[in-house]
């Protein structure tokens, strides 16, 4: 189940404030910063705070209550219970709950520097919300009949936010940033017979159904089409990088996908009539994906206007389209050209 990454691309639009390193006093009005400058305020600006606070509970609470209505409301509710989700859509949603916790984390704290929050303040903050997104979704799944609370989701997202946290603490920068980027594959439209051959489909209408086709829905819950990266900013790890010629914008990114996921556990289902189709295993068989790519920060790209830093730094979270070389657990290697 998906809706986590719905809430949190719409959520985080409203905390994109770039921070700097300044560390803020708790309490102090500061007329003299602009109320709608990008730059952050040098001490606790309150018009600021509540402005930020006020836009983004009335996001989260508006969005919590449309994805209860676009995903739970059609289901029955239950007791609380907990779902063994381990190895579902071949762990791709837990690769999804680390980007979502660690980038709300990252658009929080952004957006709480912007108010002149001092960085420590500011982080726990962002932790808050990171942890505080997610949990919805995990307490929405536990009262769903159709799903479950998943600890594994839980640990997932708790890793998210440790990685922002632990940054924070040794470097106060995100050496190591969560990304994603996404690319519908050409799924086969050969027929596909049902198990009793009364009915055939294609695997590329059964995708559009279960996946969508426009890149929303992709970008939020095709499992074939998506890929999540860990992209690391190599100059950041320099021990004399105001010297060096590395370009400050490289990174290199490690990435995580799947193949041939055409349902949670298995590549079965059953139509709205009953009829049931499986996929031949050998031909269509479920596989993970395991990238290295070069990538590029977004953030550390030179420019001196702040508009363009700013819209740079907001769309941070999607990977560069670049060159790629693959690792599957088919045993096969591949180098794409270009890949995103």
């Amino acid at each position: 189940m998906t809706a986590w990454r719905l809430l949190f691309l719409l959520f985080a639009c409203g905390l994109t404030a770039e921070g700097s390193g300044q560390t803020a006093a708790p309490d102090t009005l500061v007329p003299q910063v602009k109320f709608l400058s990008l730059q952050p305020a040098p001490t606790f600006h309150r018009q600021r705070f509540w402005a930020t606070a006020g836009t983004g509970t009335a996001v989260y609470g508006g969005l919590s209550v449309a994805l209860w209505n676009a995903w739970y409301k059609d289901y029955p509710l239950t007791g609380f219970h907990t779902f063994n989700d381990w190895g579902e859509w071949n762990d791709m949603d837990k690769a999804g709950h680390l980007f979502s916790a660690w980038t709300g984390c990252h658009y929080a704290f952004r957006g709480a520097r912007w108010t002149g929050m001092g960085r420590r303040s500011a982080m726990w903050t962002a932790a808050g919300v990171g942890m505080g997104i997610m949990a919805t979704m995990e307490v929405m799944d536990g009262f769903s009949e159709q799903y479950g609370f998943s600890w594994g989701d839980i640990g997932f997202n708790t890793l998210g936010v440790a990685l922002f946290v632990s940054q924070e603490v040794l470097w106060q920068e995100q050496r190591i940033q969560m990304k994603i980027s996404c690319v519908r594959p050409g799924y086969p439209e050969e027929p596909l017979y049902s198990v009793d051959g009364s009915r055939s489909t294609t695997l590329d209408k059964r995708a559009a159904g279960l996946y969508g086709t426009n890149f929303f829905n992709l970008l939020i819950k095709d499992y074939n089409a998506i890929t999540e990266w860990c992209s690391v900013n190599v100059h950041s790890f320099l021990k004399n990088r105001e010297s060096s010629k590395f370009p400050a914008w490289l990174n290199v990114a490690v990435g995580y996908g799947a193949g041939n996921i055409y349902g949670g556990f298995e590549n079965k289902w059953t139509a709205a009539d009953g009829t049931v189709f499986e996929p031949d295993p050998d031909r269509y068989p479920r596989y993970r994906q395991f990238y290295l790519s070069p990538d590029v920060d977004w953030s550390k790209i030179p420019t001196r206007h702040k508009w363009l830093k700013f819209t740079l730094g907001l769309f941070n979270f999607l990977k560069f389209p670049a060159p790629a070389f693959e690792m599957n657990t088919l045993g096969k290697a591949k180098f794409h050209y270009l890949h995103w």
